[in-house]
């Protein structure tokens, strides 16, 4: 189902590219770190063209909470103890700033979206001690947080973090409006990039400068950022006749929920998982459960879900793309903070084109690599592709396309060949290679979304076979299997 924000905004169409096309920046993807640093890359004199493979915020950017925040988890207190206190004061800062920017901007264009400045609370309903030592290294770092046990929420909690003067917003309304000044490209999708040259199915773009904003770099090199990031799944629930809460709220722990209000609607979210990993499904039914115990009489109008790239320490990848390319720029690893760090990653790189100096460069940049807080990160996700790759080394499933009942997926033996199969409620087959088509992991069945999943590095798939999400370029190729549709981007 489309999330409210799709429901409730409408962006103008674009047409595609085709022919040769020359500026001086083009940036790779229609979502809210694309369309900002297109956005101020041509505030200050640089024609730029952005090139989006589907429609403009039909990524990410329309499926988030939509919280404005520094508050990123539990995160100043393990970066203060892994990077120091400078590189943590950097991260705080830049976070704190791209606060006032979307402010800035929302003025100065006259933009309608529904932005409200609200508190925003961590908290726990097992401990207190994490909380504590998280608000005192806010402190340290120039944030307004402060340790509470009082919060509006409908259960008893050990404690919470309180940040003050953070933000909500209407993500789509928002994008909508930056975008309608830019030189846009909708139903683009690249294909190759090499120096500066951008090609996709019917045009190319001659660039200088070369900004990769599409969630999750389709390049496996330079960069190597597949093997630097996983990405994982959320879910949420829109609820009308729930209460008002006094600001935003997260759970720090294992089961914690999510929560804000969007007008007369509370926004109810949980259920993260890595990706690839949700073969029992039942995601949607325990928020469901949660809002039916917390809100009793509340009556859910949306349900939708989100993924987030995870980079090995926790901070996103923002700055050059490799040392190599020096003129190719990337945004990815926004963990579960896409918008403040949306605004970040135009921030930093819109400076970087322009040959000035940010003070914040140091703490973002792709290049670096701290082995204390990577190392653990890296050998889980390298554990997990080996695992990912080597389900096709073993022997065939022992359930068969006729034991597959309706409204269920999974990997069955067909005509003697591994087959991803959904058979829908009707008794229509639908059949596809099992076969991520990025680096060859086997896909896994995820039954809340009616999808393959790719459990190593995130790539996604409707039960047809036609590609969702990322690493990926292309769909599941499948045409040598009888009743397979063709190979489809």
């Amino acid at each position: 189902m489309d999330s409210i924000w799709k429901q409730t905004a409408g962006i103008s169409h674009r047409p595609y590219l085709y022919g040769e096309v020359k500026a001086e920046a083009a940036v790779i993807g229609g979502g809210l770190a694309g369309i900002l640093t297109a956005y101020f890359l041509q505030q200050r004199g640089i024609e730029t063209v952005l090139l989006e493979a589907n429609r403009v915020g039909s990524g990410q950017t329309r499926n988030t909470t939509a919280k404005v925040t520094s508050q990123h988890n539990l995160i100043y207190h393990r970066l203060i103890q892994e990077f120091g206190a400078d590189k943590a004061r950097q991260y705080a800062s830049a976070n704190q700033q791209a606060i006032e920017a979307y402010r800035h901007v929302i003025k100065l264009e006259h933009i309608n979206c529904d932005w409200e400045r609200r508190p925003a609370y961590l908290y726990s309903c097992i401990e207190r001690e994490p909380l504590q030592r998280e608000a005192q290294a806010a402190r340290q770092l120039g944030i307004d947080a402060e340790f509470t046990e009082e919060t509006s929420l409908p259960f008893p909690i050990k404690g919470a973090v309180k940040f003050q003067r953070q933000a909500q917003f209407h993500p789509l309304k928002f994008l909508g409006a930056i975008a309608e000044k830019l030189t846009i490209y909708e139903n683009s999708m690249v294909t190759s990039v090499e120096g500066e040259e951008i090609r996709t199915d019917r045009g190319r773009v001659l660039a200088k400068h070369i900004v990769f904003a599409c969630h999750y770099p389709f390049l496996n090199s330079p960069g190597y950022y597949f093997m630097r990031m996983h990405q994982t799944r959320s879910y949420l629930l829109a609820l009308r006749n729930a209460p008002q809460l006094d600001g935003m709220y997260l759970g720090i722990d294992q089961d914690g929920y999510s929560f804000r209000n969007s007008g007369d609607l509370l926004l109810l979210g949980g259920g993260s998982h890595r990706t690839g990993e949700n073969s029992a499904g039942g995601q949607y039914e325990k928020l469901r459960r949660a809002a039916a115990n917390y809100f009793p009489g509340s009556t859910e109008i949306a349900f939708w879900s989100a993924q987030d790239c995870m980079t090995l320490d926790g901070i996103p990848y923002i700055g050059q793309y490799s040392s190599s390319t020096p003129h190719w720029y990337v945004a990815t690893g926004f963990q579960k903070w896409g918008m403040s760090s949306s605004m970040v990653a135009a921030l930093l790189l819109s400076d970087l084109i322009c040959g000035q100096k940010n003070p914040f460069a140091e703490v973002f940049s792709p290049q670096r690599f701290q082995f204390s807080a990577s190392a653990k990160t890296l050998m889980e996700d390298g554990l997990q592709a080996v695992k990912g790759l080597t389900r096709e080394w073993f022997s065939l499933p022992k359930e068969t396309l006729e034991e597959l009942p309706a409204g269920h997926g999974g990997i069955v033996e067909y005509d003697g060949h591994k087959m991803g199969v959904y058979r829908d409620e009707q008794g229509e087959v639908f059949l596809v290679s099992p076969r991520c088509p990025h680096l060859g992991c086997q896909l896994s069945w995820n039954p809340d979304e009616k999808s393959w999943d790719c459990p190593c590095h995130g790539s996604r798939f409707d039960y047809k076979g036609r590609r969702i999400d990322n690493p990926a370029t292309e769909g599941l190729a499948c045409e040598k299997f009888p009743g397979c549709p063709k190979n489809t981007k």
